[in-house]
């Protein structure tokens, strides 16, 4: 059988086939064996272990053992919305984005949070701590040059000191 274009040359289908079908399994096999290099599962569940597997969060997460969150909150509990959908779309960005920049090895070092994930953050500080706090703090749920945020004053809370 010959595969035949407008204006194009005939192609002989069966060799373009087995080369398409070898291209992708390569492909396949790749994305399979770097999924599972990389712990890919894990990063489904709520494991804070699972933010550790790259070596560049050891730091974070052992300070978050010995911070004071350990026993209340864990990674996803204030770095990600709560909510199903938004939870896994911030999980997908954050995913894509830390797999970029760990394997090109083009992140900012120190690490520092992004702009959309501190207001999740932010988010996450007044959904438990909301109660708590001054009424100033109601209007801190944007994040800008000007917004209060509550990491300015207690940065060390989730993962321990900072130097």
């Amino acid at each position: 059988m010959q595969l035949v274009m407008k204006g194009l040359p005939a192609i002989p289908w069966k060799p373009f086939a087995v080369a398409s079908a070898i291209l992708a399994g390569v492909a396949a096999g790749l994305g399979f064996y770097a999924f599972d290099y990389g712990e890919g599962l894990s990063y489904f569940s709520k494991d804070p272990r699972a933010c550790a597997n790259c070596h560049i969060m050891n730091d974070e997460y052992d300070s978050w053992q010995k911070g004071g969150h350990h026993q209340a909150a864990a990674c996803a509990d204030c770095h990600l919305p709560h909510d199903f959908v938004p939870k896994y779309l911030a999980k997908a960005d954050n995913g894509f984005w830390h797999s970029k920049g760990f394997t090109f090895m083009d992140f900012h070092e120190p690490i520092q949070i992004k702009p959309r994930n501190a207001g999740i953050l932010q988010d996450s500080c007044i959904r438990c701590h909301g109660d708590f706090v001054h009424e100033l703090v109601a209007g801190s749920r944007t994040v800008g040059e000007n917004s209060l945020q509550c990491v300015h004053c207690h940065r060390g809370v989730g993962h321990g000191a900072r130097n």
